[in-house]
């Protein structure tokens, strides 16, 4: 069961603009991962699930930050299938985003009063995701739009809350596009969760760039 609300989540993704995204097999690597990201105040976390047994990995981690991260949200990404998010919310899940809109996703996280995000192209697929109940619609891939496409779709719809994943970085000139297009938050992944030389995390490095981006974040909307 998920410990948030849809309107929690919505809430804090609002609040603090930014959704690291990650995915490892490894849970004891995982862990530390997520820990750097927190230290640096994320405050949300989507476990992008692409390998084997990813849910019993997310659910491991799960457990672990309830006890550990007082606050931490965690939700899972690249979900494709209302029985796989089904299967994740059953793990505690407090958010599903998926990497295209799909309808039965949207039922059994709205049965649930779950928050679904489903990666939309087209302000056809917009619409139809919030009259689905989608509270923010992830911007799928960002890179390919970019913020352009953002202040296209706020012309006819200032109420759309936009999402952008792939394509963000976490430095000053990169997120000042996004957010004077008018996106309530951002999904970053390998631009924020950074590897070393060596091909280990840089642990120090992510939670410095987390809390970096989260101050030029704040910075931009004040």
């Amino acid at each position: 069961m998920a410990n948030f609300t849809r309107i929690e989540v919505a809430q804090v993704m609002k609040q603090t603009g930014l959704v690291p995204l990650f995915y490892n097999s490894d849970i004891e690597i995982s862990k530390k991962v997520i820990e750097a990201c927190y230290k640096g105040g994320a405050r949300l976390l989507e476990f992008t699930a692409r390998g084997d047994f990813a849910h019993e990995v997310f659910g491991e981690l799960n457990k672990h930050v309830l006890k550990t991260m007082p606050g931490m949200i965690m939700g899972v990404g690249s979900v494709t299938d209302a029985a796989s998010a089904s299967r994740f919310m059953a793990l505690g899940a407090n958010f599903i985003v998926t990497p295209v809109l799909r309808e039965d996703i949207a039922v059994v996280c709205n049965r649930r009063k779950v928050l679904w995000s489903p990666g939309c192209g087209s302000l056809t697929e917009i619409a139809r995701a919030e009259e689905l109940g989608c509270e923010i619609v992830k911007l799928f891939p960002g890179g390919i739009y970019g913020p352009g496409f953002v202040k296209a779709v706020k012309g006819p719809q200032p109420w759309t809350s936009i999402m952008p994943t792939g394509g963000v970085s976490p430095t000053k000139e990169n997120l000042e596009g996004w957010f004077k297009s008018g996106v309530t938050c951002v999904g970053m992944g390998s631009k924020l969760i950074a590897k070393g030389a060596n091909g280990n995390y840089d642990l120090d490095k992510i939670e410095t760039d987390t809390r970096n981006a989260l101050a030029i974040i704040e910075e931009l909307r004040n």
